[in-house]
């Protein structure tokens, strides 16, 4: 079990709400990158299907001229120009000038920048309201925000009053008035007043969900009540935290399901598993994949070598080496037939027959043929497709709405989808909308 919750450690490392300043340089990386859905560069032989383009003046919200271009946080995105970093409204104007070595998303109305080799905050008027002093803190929380001291942690208050002295060799954000926090090789938690109100004991501990946390000691998991009582011994060798009154938990080899008393309500049966979702979970046994329901029943048999989520009332499901569609009691409503298969999106699933990719609707006719050499998924009535060299958008009857000239390109979210052209990134807007 060290081996996996160091697994575990590392993936919840990247929550920590950026208390150390490299985490949050990559993270704000992987961020920009992630958010765009990249495409390959082969060149597609054929133009789609009824093209409708909007004006290219129209188009831009923001236009491409930031080098770097976080995303929209309470109305402002951090923006690179040149070698600093400002602020930049919805609208393309600057919000904050950019003079900042550093900067992040607004949290709870501030924004944590960096002068030098220090940081502090700054309100959404650019004013700063907390002098840059520290060498690493993280983002507001509650009301407070990390700070770290001599290699120490501690809390600030918005007003930048060290409300919690640092002592912490390591700690995280507050979360439901709790924080986690460790000293020497020991975790525990504290409240807003600094006070361990569960002593540092545990090898390992998460946030609290559904009123439990999930605590290591000694190479297994358990679970801890908000009052720091063991309501669940440390005995599984890998656990979850618990999602609808169930939580996911490996012993030896084998995933089953416990209640909050610990008692198994699910046996631990299965070769692999996932948490519920809207009352189902899919469960794997001898290499192939189903579904149960809440009480452990198989409601569509381990017998598939890939099952997707339900979105829409279908999933996506592979047999021998073709994808087709099943609804929640199991039954085929597209015959597998394509060579790879997406989740539905606002009635259109992507599908992959040979090298291109197409769209289908629920009742699994071709309403855009495959013809994309890349393709997203449709967001606000539009999905981002690359039509030779560059990206573009269509709509749902594969009508090009916005030509093809970026790229990188990302889905329409609140109106807004980030694109980049030539290494500068910007916004578009939705002419659906």
């Amino acid at each position: 079990m060290a081996n996996s919750r160091n697994i575990r450690r590392s993936r919840l490392l990247l929550n920590k709400n950026l208390t150390v300043s490299i985490l949050l340089a990559v993270t704000l990386m992987l961020l920009i990158f992630s958010k765009f859905e990249i495409g390959q560069s082969k060149t597609l032989p054929s133009s789609p299907q009824g093209i409708a383009q909007a004006s290219n003046n129209s188009v831009f919200a923001v236009t491409p001229k930031f080098d770097e271009f976080w995303g929209f946080v309470e109305g402002l995105s951090v923006a690179k120009i040149g070698s600093k970093y400002g602020y930049i409204n919805t609208d393309g104007t600057i919000g904050i000038e950019a003079k900042f070595d550093e900067a992040d998303s607004f949290s709870e109305g501030l924004a944590r920048i960096k002068i030098g080799s220090v940081y502090g905050f700054i309100n959404k008027s650019g004013k700063i309201v907390i002098s840059p002093q520290f060498k690493t803190v993280g983002s507001f929380s509650e009301g407070f925000a990390l700070v770290e001291i001599d290699s120490k942690w501690g809390y600030v208050d918005k007003s930048g009053k060290l409300v919690i002295p640092p002592q912490f060799d390591d700690a995280y954000y507050f979360t439901n008035g709790l924080a986690r926090v460790k000293i020497n090789s020991k975790w525990g938690y504290i409240n807003k007043n600094g006070k361990q109100v569960i002593p540092v004991q545990f090898d390992w501990a998460e946030p609290f969900s559904q009123d439990f946390a999930l605590i290591g000691i000694d190479d297994k998991l358990g679970y801890i009540n908000s009052s720091g009582k063991m309501v669940i011994p440390a005995k599984f060798d890998e656990a979850e935290p618990f999602v609808s009154e169930r939580a996911l938990v490996k012993v030896g080899t084998k995933w089953g399901y416990i209640n909050k008393t610990g008692t198994f309500i699910i046996p631990a049966k299965f070769q692999s598993a996932k948490s519920f979702v809207s009352g189902y979970a899919r469960v794997k046994s001898n290499s192939r994949w189903g579904y149960i329901d809440r009480n452990g029943k198989i409601i569509i048999p381990t017998e598939y070598l890939r099952i997707g989520k339900f979105s829409e009332g279908l999933a996506a499901i592979k047999i021998a080496s073709k994808y087709g569609y099943i609804n929640k009691r199991g039954v085929f409503v597209i015959r597998p037939q394509f060579d790879a298969a997406s989740s539905f999106v606002e009635g259109r699933a992507k599908i992959r027959i040979g090298a291109m990719w197409g769209y289908i609707d629920k009742s699994g006719t071709s309403v855009i043929p495959p013809q994309f050499v890349d393709a997203g998924s449709f967001s606000e009535g539009l999905t981002w497709v690359r039509m030779g060299m560059k990206l573009g958008y269509i709509d749902k009857s594969g009508k090009t709405i916005i030509k093809p000239q970026f790229d990188r390109a990302g889905s329409f979210s609140d109106g807004l989808a980030r694109v980049a052209i030539d290494n500068k990134v910007g916004y578009i807007r939705n002419p659906l909308q």
